[in-house]
């Protein structure tokens, strides 16, 4: 344990970032046992050993392990965390869980017979996380991290700090909100950036390849994580890489999956299968008409990419601007509330909010029928009544 707990203290110490993300819904770091889940990329690994840092430094006890690690070639997680608890531990954090067999059955029996230890476990493949092989419900709070806000954005990037506004708060204030923040910072320009490679924290990293980075991260998705899927083989992962540049390249779209289909050389159901495992992957998001229940067996209504950098890494030099927006507002809207599709505009935000994605020039003749309904326009740096600039939904959290 010796040679894990040098280990730890090295990444303990290795974290700079002076910023610590807030996970909406906000992690009780006190419970016995939480889980982290989120796309790759996306900075998990960093909050837990920023977390680590500061209960050490407050002098708790702390380890940071992760299970890819040798160690566990010949060594039982349950047999660490009762070894660390006789040493005084007390804070137990999990890292990289996917790639240590029956996880979840030996976190459940640790939680059950230390109940001192206080336990985060975190991992790379959300598909695994989130396919437990033993009842964690009951014990374990879960929690999502998503990419960065363009409001975490700015401030990661060191341009300015500002506060998170709500929805409402948006709709009903947002000239005077966006009135404060363009008389600081040339925010147009700031907000091109993110769009293109600023919605992942390792943009932070300059001697990484932002898109290298994202299109490795993409591979990993298709060759690793994937292969959770029943009877799925990595001959397959080529023909789902084919599937999401099929996608790249159209959405917005309504699928047309006889046509995906045969564009991908893949069954029609295989086809309705891959995609519920790309969303999981935080790779495409599936939105509906809100009267509608999706099976596995029904075609979503429409299909977009998970964000809007995903459009650059895969779609380079033919970036479409309606895709690019409609993805910014889906991206940053679900964070924290529920999105559909609308009959006549573009989202129906928590069953009462009607919204329209647009240009600058766009009016409200497609909404004007429709009570709480609004226009967030691009290329407009502060609005008026119910044109909001759009720019304006990544303050949400």
């Amino acid at each position: 344990m010796e040679k894990l707990l040098e280990k730890s203290n090295k990444s303990i110490q290795s974290v700079h970032y002076s910023y610590q993300r807030n996970v909406p819904g906000k992690i009780n770091w006190e419970w016995r046992m939480n889980g982290l889940i989120g796309a790759r990329g996306t900075g998990k690994t960093t909050l837990l050993l920023q977390k680590l840092q500061q209960f050490k430094k407050d002098g708790h006890e702390v380890l940071y392990v992760r299970l890819d690690d040798l160690y566990f070639v010949d060594h039982r997680i349950t047999d660490l965390a009762d070894a660390f608890r006789k040493n005084g531990g007390e804070y137990l954090y999990f890292d990289e869980v996917h790639k240590y067999p029956g996880w979840a059955r030996e976190l459940k029996n640790i939680y059950d017979s230390i109940p001192e230890l206080k336990l985060v476990f975190s991992g790379s493949s959300i598909i695994e996380l989130t396919k437990q092989d033993a009842d964690l419900s009951r014990r374990a709070l879960m929690y999502e991290m998503t990419g960065l806000s363009f409001r975490e954005y700015l401030l990661m990037a060191g341009i300015i700090s500002l506060p998170v506004y709500s929805f409402p708060e948006i709709i009903r204030d947002h000239v005077n909100i966006a009135s404060v923040i363009v008389s600081q910072i040339p925010v147009l320009k700031h907000f091109s950036s993110y769009l293109k490679n600023g919605f992942y924290p390792f943009f932070l990293e300059p001697e990484r390849d932002y898109f290298t980075t994202l299109e490795q991260i993409i591979r990993t998705v298709m060759e690793s994580d994937l292969r959770v899927i029943e009877n799925f083989d990595i001959a397959q992962s080529r023909k789902m890489l084919t599937l999401l540049k099929v996608i790249a390249a159209s959405v917005p779209f309504k699928p047309n999956i006889s046509k995906i289909s045969q564009k991908t050389d893949l069954h029609r159901q295989t086809v309705l299968l891959y995609l519920q495992y790309l969303e999981k992957a935080r790779m495409i998001r599936l939105v509906n008409q809100p009267e509608r229940y999706i099976s596995r067996l029904q075609k979503p209504d429409k299909i977009f990419l998970d964000n809007p950098n995903l459009l650059y890494a895969l779609n380079p030099g033919i970036v479409n601007t309606g895709s690019l927006r409609e993805t910014f507002a889906l991206n940053q809207l679900n964070a924290k509330h529920a999105v559909f599709l609308h009959e006549r505009a573009d989202f129906l935000v928590d069953d009462k909010f009607v919204i329209e994605i647009g240009g600058k020039n766009k009016d409200n003749r497609q909404i004007r029928d429709f009570e709480n309904s609004y226009i967030f326009p691009d290329d407009i740096e502060t609005g008026h009544h119910n044109k909001i600039p759009l720019w304006l939904l990544g303050f949400l959290y």
